[in-house]
């Protein structure tokens, strides 16, 4: 990246859309029917680049929320950058570690910073990061439904649609049962995960190894995000490899999490760790390590979606990734659709930088407010 020009930033526009999701999505933290999602603009005079902030609407799965994001990114983040002037994307964290955590916020920054060099340089972004892979192997994300007969009529469409693997979200009263019965109906072969989303507790640990007859690829994230040293004690008791997400804000504490035998995998999800720099520092962390990763989601637009894509490229991803098709979301992408093939994999694109650009009527019949900013 040392070779490309550094990105001379003329004004950044800060834009609010409100995405419909074709279907509610709940997990053990609540539930979404729509994204109110804040896009990143970086205005150059050698290129634009977009990024979306993975933020959601109320601090739930994080401590960061939408609001506060924009918040940040106005009052904090943006005026380090202007006082710079022309950077490279890899000054970008140095520039905003000042300013303490609102990681989703910085990784959509520097994204943006990202998108935009690349692009003036002509390079894609998943050639910067150091993708070998030209498909990702597509995985789905299925919510927590009303009844098992739900759940199975919504694995059964996926199933159908070509996904490779299936995570159910689970919570305590939402787990052994719906699990069993997914199993039940379609059977061993069929790759099999689940995602508690920090919903259990240590005392918990007996009831979670029932899991382990199921033959599953992993538990992610059953306990508190904080609680490392109980994963490391509930990979004792559970057989099932302990897969964390939340617990993994930076590649210092995927390096802890494995030191300590708290996680056998590891979900690397960008914005969570501040960026596709440091997503690229965990990968590497793992992979000298042997753990395995793969690409986490966060019901992005094509935008972030193809960014993850770029980055589930990566070698050391060698488990099916919860990057989806967009039509899993959205009835109308803000991006060309982003699709899969009919046996489940989804092209990393090849367009320079992140690969693709909002549909200018979509995002305008979409965008709830803007406000652009400069040095």
């Amino acid at each position: 990246m040392n070779s490309m020009n550094p990105v001379d930033i003329e004004a950044v526009e800060l834009r609010r859309v409100g995405m419909p999701l074709t279907s509610p999505f709940r997990t053990s933290f609540g539930t979404q029917t729509e994204r109110d999602v804040l896009l990143v603009r970086v205005i150059s005079g050698q290129a634009e680049g977009w990024a979306e902030c993975v933020a959601t609407a109320d601090p739930l799965y994080s401590s960061e929320f939408t609001d506060g994001a924009h918040r940040v990114i106005t009052d904090h983040l943006l005026p380090r950058l202007f006082h710079a002037g022309p950077l490279s994307a890899e000054q970008v964290a140095e520039l905003l570690k000042p300013v303490r955590g609102h990681r989703m916020a910085k990784a959509a920054v520097e994204t943006a910073v990202l998108d935009a060099q690349l692009k003036a340089a002509g390079i894609p972004l998943g050639r910067c990061l150091g993708a070998t892979a030209t498909h990702v192997e597509a995985g789905v994300s299925v919510s927590i439904h009303d009844s098992v007969p739900e759940l199975l009529d919504a694995v059964a469409g996926y199933l159908d649609a070509g996904y490779r693997r299936i995570k159910l979200k689970i919570q305590p009263g939402w787990d052994t049962e719906p699990v069993a019965a997914v199993r039940e109906r379609f059977g061993e072969d069929v790759l099999l995960q689940v995602d508690a989303n920090a919903a259990y507790t240590r005392s918990d640990a007996r009831h979670l190894a029932q899991l382990d007859a199921f033959g599953l690829l992993l538990v992610e994230q059953p306990l508190d995000e904080e609680d490392m040293a109980g994963h490391a004690e509930l990979a004792r008791v559970v057989r099932t490899p302990i897969c964390l997400d939340e617990s993994i804000v930076s590649a210092q504490a995927a390096y802890e999490a494995i030191r300590t035998g708290a996680c056998a995998i590891v979900n690397i999800k960008p914005g969570r760790v501040g960026g596709y720099l440091e997503a690229r520092r965990v990968h590497d962390v793992c992979a000298a390590a042997g753990i395995p990763v793969w690409a986490g989601g966060m019901l992005e637009t094509g935008l972030g979606r193809a960014a993850n894509l770029a980055l589930a490229g990566l070698p050391n991803f060698t488990l099916p990734s919860d990057i989806s098709a967009s039509d899993r979301y959205f009835e109308q992408d803000l991006t060309e659709p982003i699709t899969m093939t009919d046996d489940g994999h989804i092209q990393i694109p090849t367009a320079p930088g992140i690969g693709v650009a909002p549909i200018p009527e979509v995002l305008a019949e979409l965008t709830v407010s803007t406000l652009v900013l400069k040095p």
